[in-house]
């Protein structure tokens, strides 16, 4: 990743943590103004912290620890009262404290880990936004579970159209199921990936979005790439050739949920398929002992995948992930009918 992408969303992080204390800092002189005792409290906690570190220097242990232990009880007690007086003002205890985005890293960007600052997750995500999902994720607020709408999905069944003996609205509510199955196991090793097949608009990407969402919610980070562009940037990169992503081959290993979308697009070569594989079966094989999982999107059926790809990535696609077809008609012909009547 360049490091003047970094630094310009950790500049955004910086300005939105500052905007967040300022608040934070406004919001309690406007209560304390107006309420005396609650600023006593306030006042006697900041005397007190000042005691503590004091305290801290003594050399003396047993008198070192009976202070430190009084201003522990002095503390608590005070806490307890400031928690009482805030719920009387119909106020949890955390009002008075900045209200950060992120409430794992506090808008820093990084968190502890084993002794160790690491990526927090929020941050990861927002390098994948804006490095890889600027385009191609922009309808997350408009696609989700709660916009879902069954009613577009016929519940005519017609077996030699669609080669099912269900409608493509049991399907498509079928295939919901596994979604949610899906997000709900995805921490489980044994939940397998998702292939989804079938032609353009019968609601793919709608359903795919709708499983980032809910990722995203549990704070799971997730890379969004198209089969043609993901393909030739990794190839570019192998190649050093000018303008290629070298981070990109690392953060599709490394992600929580990958979508490939449009796989079967691309033009087909040996590189390609070599390169397919290999994101493929890392991921299959956990090697970071870290959870990944894949959506995969294809208007190839199954035979014509099995056809142009290698029988090793038949095979890992066959044991490891589950094949989803949608059918019925095209869902945003219908919609914009709809729109126009």
């Amino acid at each position: 990743m360049e490091q003047s992408l970094l630094k310009q969303i950790l500049h955004e992080y910086d300005k939105k943590r500052t905007l967040a204390n300022i608040k934070a800092e406004k919001c309690k002189q406007e209560l304390l103004a107006v309420n005396p005792r609650l600023a006593e409290i306030e006042d006697e906690l900041s005397k007190i912290s000042i005691q503590t570190a004091k305290a801290i220097l003594i050399s003396n242990e047993s008198e070192k620890e009976k202070l430190i232990s009084d201003l522990k009880k002095k503390t608590n007690a005070l806490m307890k009262e400031k928690s009482a007086f805030l719920k009387n003002l119909s106020k949890n205890s955390g009002f008075l404290n900045p209200q950060f985005e992120c409430k794992m890293c506090k808008d820093t960007g990084y968190v502890m880990r084993d002794g160790k600052s690491t990526m927090c997750t929020c941050l990861k995500q927002h390098i994948y936004n804006v490095a890889y999902n600027k385009s191609n994720m922009g309808n997350l607020e408009r696609e989700n579970f709660d916009t879902f709408d069954l009613r577009y999905f016929s519940d005519k069944t017609n077996p030699e159209l669609y080669k099912s003996e269900i409608s493509p609205r049991q399907n498509i509510n079928l295939i919901r199921e596994k979604a949610e199955n899906f997000i709900h196991n995805f921490d489980d090793p044994n939940e397998k990936n998702l292939l989804f097949v079938g032609n353009t608009g019968l609601g793919k990407t709608f359903l795919t979005n709708c499983i980032a969402n809910e990722l995203l919610k549990q704070g799971k980070t997730v890379l969004y790439q198209t089969a043609p562009v993901m393909l030739s940037e990794i190839i570019d990169a192998k190649f050093g050739r000018e303008h290629s992503n070298i981070d990109l081959l690392e953060n599709i290993l490394n992600v929580d949920l990958l979508i490939i979308d449009d796989l079967g697009t691309e033009t087909v070569n040996n590189y390609k398929i070599e390169e397919l594989f290999t994101i493929i079966n890392t991921r299959l094989l956990n090697q970071n002992h870290h959870i990944t999982k894949t959506i995969i999107s294809t208007n190839l059926t199954a035979e014509e995948i099995f056809k142009t790809y290698t029988s090793r990535i038949g095979s890992r696609l066959a044991g490891s992930y589950r094949f989803l077809r949608f059918f019925g008609e095209d869902l945003r012909m219908k919609k914009s009918k709809k729109n126009q009547d």
